[in-house]
């Protein structure tokens, strides 16, 4: 297996090769304005660690993986085209009012309960870009009032003059009929074809999500439109650079639902979070492979913490209709918490608590933190570190960055320590326990509302910080054991390697399994089962456009589901059965339903009396690669204490006095030492911070235990 993966984050662009037996992780800084070259940064170092030339490896690789945030920088920083929405006449208004909940979607529990400080966010697609046609399609897909072309013409004309740059066309109905749609689509074709400079990106509501509900299905295609020219020249221009240096495949890109595709069966809107998801993914892959059981992981890198869940078994929770920066919308996308807290993360003064306030702002990686010494004026985590000693500034990212202690030192004195009247150690010690305290919240939360502990979970710590502040989290949070698994400075693009093709196509329905007034089981077998055929005909089709035999595509069926009337649906993946075959198949289905239900919300909450309900049918359609494969994890060995490289005065929380801490270099990383806090190992990628009361043991293949005394 020979194939390059690449996470590109907010700071660092991590490169994961696979050159048959061999693992090569690397980093390089993000170059923003132009993505290609930090990625070319981190292959080159990646392929002067093999002893590689990147012509060759390029020319030679099986495939080359792309996660990344662009997009959900691009929705942070309101960088996109002017969006124009066309709607059913009668329905203008629907997205400005966003249901009535605008002003609170995205944003955390205690601000959604602060009204009189709402604020809706600035819309994507102004009410004057809104314009509607006359048309209706009925709830059975029936044509009520016939589209009329002059009209759709008048419109597009009055959009085009308005300076709209590209088109969403959201229907009433149109997942049951999306003939409307379509004709709409060919008529802005035909005004504006696609070789004149005038051509117009068009964006219709049911092929971007196959679900009922009116506002997401527009929200979600509003979304996708506003990012779609960015993430196609961004995308592009790492395809092209590709192509310059002999790669001749189709570049593949990540995609938030936990699989991947090639571009041209990608959409904007599933790249967000993609790089985050990824690491979930090997997550999974991890815990299915070693037997570790619960685990939660935690990605901490430069500009944010990302928690993800796997509970024992590698099953991933799943958003089926997430909210994405502000928006809520309507595609499936692997569950994901993420926090503004990272290396680069701003500390700030509160006045209104006279406390240090840290994120969600990140310093990135131009300028970066203070010490990056590249114009870099406000203190961030990163700067904390260093002051406290827990980096090396000659020996940061591989010496990649030379780091400036007296620029960190300027950046917290000028902000913080007036305001504070605390000197500069003080300051760095509770900005480093502030940014630990507040991702253990984080992750506290994300366990608990699901129901879990976290003493029964393990935690992953991987990303650039991860292994940095793992003891601290883990600390605030109550986990004793924590795990920096293989490649933890890469690991997200060493899941971008595992990913799976993998395509999902839903569909929203009225099924009612059990209707407790009649006491009747669902019987219309063959209506069911030709949605379910329809939507695995359209994932095989994806996945033969891209070089796929039909024979080699899988499919798994889910449901959402809910009992009676309730808002409340829960998702339900159907591992044996594919088709409505008999009474015995509706049971099944049923039971699976009350299973899942009662494990999340408790035995007693069940309430099949009340009916039982299907709203939407998905298929996940993909094809098995192959995947890197992880070494056992076992810790229980003889084990002894490498020697130490150096020592350094190092502060910790909880230590008025800086403590003599010994400090290590890679080789100290062999599977039978074990290293006893407080303690620091320096690596190529990452730095291992091991805090008094916690012990470091290494296994075989790099992973390491950080477990409490």
């Amino acid at each position: 297996m020979k194939r390059i993966s690449v996470d590109i984050g907010g700071t660092f662009t991590d490169c994961f090769l696979v050159w048959d037996d061999q693992y090569i992780e690397a980093k390089a800084l993000t170059t923003h304005h132009n993505l290609a070259l930090g990625f070319n940064d981190a292959l080159d170092l990646a392929c002067k660690r093999a002893d590689l030339d990147r012509g060759s490896v390029l020319s030679e690789v099986d495939s080359v993986r792309y996660a990344t945030t662009l997009g959900t920088n691009a929705l942070i920083e309101r960088k996109g085209p002017k969006v124009a929405a066309i709607v059913t006449h009668g329905f203008e208004d629907m997205i400005p009012l966003s249901r009535g909940r605008g002003y609170g979607e995205g944003l955390d529990s205690t601000m959604q309960q602060n009204l009189p400080a709402a604020e809706r966010p600035e819309p994507l697609v102004p009410r004057r870009l809104i314009r509607s046609v006359k048309e209706r399609i009925s709830s059975a897909g029936e044509v009520v009032v016939r589209l009329d072309p002059s009209d759709v013409r008048n419109v597009v004309r009055e959009l085009v003059n308005e300076g709209a740059e590209a088109i969403v066309v959201s229907l009433v109905n149109a997942t049951e009929n999306p003939q409307h749609e379509l004709a709409i689509q060919e008529i802005i074709l035909d005004e504006f074809p696609p070789h004149e400079l005038g051509a117009i990106p068009v964006l219709l509501g049911h092929q971007v999500s196959g679900r009922k509900g009116e506002y997401v299905r527009a929200t979600s295609t509003i979304v996708d439109a506003f990012l779609h020219e960015i993430m196609f020249h961004a995308l592009s221009q790492l395809s092209n650079n590709l192509r310059d240096f002999g790669y001749d495949k189709p570049m593949l890109v990540i995609h938030n639902s936990g699989g991947m595709a090639q571009m041209n069966s990608t959409d904007a809107l599933q790249t967000i979070h993609s790089g985050p998801i990824a690491g979930v993914g090997a997550a999974e892959h991890l815990s299915t492979e070693t037997g570790l059981g619960h685990v939660i992981s935690t990605d901490m890198g430069g500009t944010s913490f990302d928690i993800g869940l796997v509970p024992e078994g590698g099953v991933k929770h799943y958003d089926f209709m997430p909210t994405i920066d502000r928006w809520l919308v309507s595609v499936p996308m692997v569950h994901l918490d993420t926090l503004g807290a990272g290396g680069g993360s701003i500390a700030t003064y509160d006045r209104i608590h006279h406390a240090i306030k840290i994120g969600p702002q990140s310093a990135g990686s131009n300028p970066g933190p203070a010490c990056y010494d590249r114009g870099g004026l406000k203190p961030t985590v990163t700067d904390a570190d260093l002051l406290l000693g827990y980096l090396e500034k000659d020996n940061y990212a591989n010496g990649y960055i030379t780091l400036n202690p007296k620029r960190s030192r300027f950046a917290i004195e000028e902000t913080l320590c007036d305001e504070l009247d605390q000197d500069v150690l003080t300051v760095a010690r509770s900005i480093k326990d502030g940014v630990d305290e507040q991702m253990a919240i984080g992750i506290g939360k994300e366990l608990r509302v699901r129901g879990y502990l976290p003493e029964d979970f393990t935690m992953l710590a991987y990303g650039g910080n991860g292994p940095l502040h793992a003891c601290g989290i883990a600390r605030h949070a109550g986990i004793r054991r924590v795990l920096a698994p293989p490649f933890s400075s890469v690991f997200s693009a060493c899941g971008a390697g595992n990913m799976k093709q993998l395509h999902f196509h839903e569909r929203g329905v009225h099924v009612t399994m059990y209707n407790p007034t009649t006491r009747a089981l669902f019987d219309r077998y063959d209506e069911f089962n030709t949605v379910v055929e329809d939507l695995e005909a359209l994932g095989r089709e994806d996945l033969i456009r891209q070089g796929f035999a039909a024979e080699d595509v899988r499919y798994r069926l889910e449901l959402d589901m809910r009992y009676g009337n309730q808002l409340l649906t829960q998702a339900v993946a159907l591992e044996d059965i594919t088709r409505m075959t008999g009474v015995g198949d509706v049971l099944g289905m049923i039971r699976t339903f009350g299973d899942v239900y009662s494990h999340r919300f408790g035995a007693a909450s069940a309430a099949p009396e009340a009916g039982i309900r299907c709203n939407t049918v998905r298929v996940a359609s993909y094809v098995d690669g192959d995947v890197v494969n992880f070494d056992p994890l076992d810790a229980d060995r003889a084990r002894s204490v490498p020697p130490e490289s150096s020592r350094r005065a190092v502060h910790f929380i909880g230590f008025d006095e800086p403590l003599d801490t010994p400090v290590y270099d890679q080789s100290a990383l062999a599977p039978d030492a074990v290293i006893a806090g407080p303690a620091i190992v320096t690596t190529e990628n990452t730095t291992y911070l091991v805090e008094p009361g916690w012990r470091l043991e290494p296994t075989p293949q790099g992973a390491v235990w950080f477990l409490q005394d």
